[in-house]
């Protein structure tokens, strides 16, 4: 049976273009429209839906207010988000994200660039990861309060982990549910973390910069969307930047970022996969390697390659604790893992395992 998917735009025309991408695929169906926000309240009251397509700008009541009367109203409806790739536009997704919209697409500014191949692919990977995703999360994503809460149970951690030697370094992937998932790792890291992080969450381009910017501003480790040229610093998160493949690379004992351009890889771009096996020519010891919620299998054959030819404990996020249980299944399924861990855990043990100065 079709999944029945509610469209909220207040485009026309773009209803009309997203609702003929969406019903071409036999898995889902859209069985209503609405064109703000009131009126897609007014249908979530009545109606039940396996997943909700949301615009953000609109009249009358805009997307965010609308996830807001959403979790008011404790209204369970899994939300996908369809959201423009300005700055601000990137900021209000985030914002999205932590009201409890589950994933988001780009979405072009004409409807007429809608109708190619990979918008069509991208909208339809993302609906079906999102309706096959747990129950939406009604709560926002965790607080400063709470966060402050949390890192004083890792500073006891970090304590125990001054005697951790060896040059190391952390390698994270996530993606659906991943900008969540991410403050419940980043900010619980110390300043004195003992080696660098680098990140592959996949993002479009535009989008990168505005999650590093929200993470920094709630985390003692200093986080920045990695720029061409970085030269790896410990206590430091590089987070690729969305529409680019992120390599690190080895010269004169020193590890800089270097960009790629090129075709996707597991239909991403950033790909982890890449990011995992440009270490494979490092300098490190060890590395250890995170991977977080997500569709597809985006770290397992980049883990696999690099497990080839370095030392690489793998941390994998447990299936309760993921929004898509996709990537850390394709590692366990593979036997890469080391250790499976919920999200509370994972930063403890990132700590445990490279240690603090």
């Amino acid at each position: 049976m079709s999944k029945k998917i509610l469209l909220v735009d207040d485009s026309a025309l773009m209803r009309t273009v997203l609702s003929d991408i969406v019903n071409s695929d036999s898995r889902f169906q859209v069985v209503d429209k609405a064109k703000d926000g009131v009126e897609a309240l007014e249908l979530l009251k009545k109606n039940s839906y396996d997943a909700c397509i949301l615009d953000i700008n609109m009249p009358r009541m805009d997307g965010i207010t609308l996830l807001k009367e959403i979790n008011k109203n404790k209204i369970r409806v899994k939300v996908m988000m369809c959201s423009t790739d300005t700055k601000e536009g990137a900021k209000v997704t985030l914002d999205c994200l932590e009201l409890g919209a589950l994933d988001f697409i780009h979405k072009p500014d004409r409807a007429s660039d809608c109708r190619g191949d990979d918008f069509t692919t991208t909208l339809t990977r993302t609906l079906a990861a999102v309706c096959d995703s747990k129950a939406p999360v009604s709560a926002k994503a965790f607080s400063i309060d709470e966060i402050k809460a949390s890192r004083k149970m890792v500073d006891i951690v970090a304590k125990h982990a001054d005697k951790v030697t060896g040059n190391r370094i952390v390698a994270i992937a996530s993606s659906t549910g991943g900008p969540r998932a991410l403050q419940a790792v980043i900010p619980k890291l110390p300043k004195n973390l003992k080696t660098p992080v680098v990140l592959v969450q996949h993002m479009p381009e535009g989008f990168t910069a505005s999650l590093a910017e929200r993470l920094n501003s709630l985390s003692e480790v200093t986080v920045k969307e990695a720029a061409e040229g970085d030269v790896l610093q410990a206590g430091t998160v590089y987070i690729a930047r969305g529409g680019k493949h992120m390599h690190v690379l080895t010269s004169g004992g020193k590890h800089t970022i270097h960009y790629v351009d090129g075709p996707t890889r597991e239909g991403v771009r950033p790909c982890a996969n890449f990011m995992y096996e440009s270490l494979m020519d490092s300098d490190y010891d060890s590395i250890c390697c995170v991977v977080l919620t997500g569709m597809g299998a985006d770290g397992t054959e980049g883990i696999k390659n690099l497990k080839s030819v370095k030392k690489v404990h793998v941390i994998g996020q447990d299936e309760a604790s993921c929004t898509v249980y996709g990537m850390p299944k394709a590692l366990a399924t593979a036997g890469l893992v080391n250790q499976v861990v919920t999200l509370d855990d994972v930063a403890q043990e990132i700590i445990m395992n490279v240690g603090v100065r």
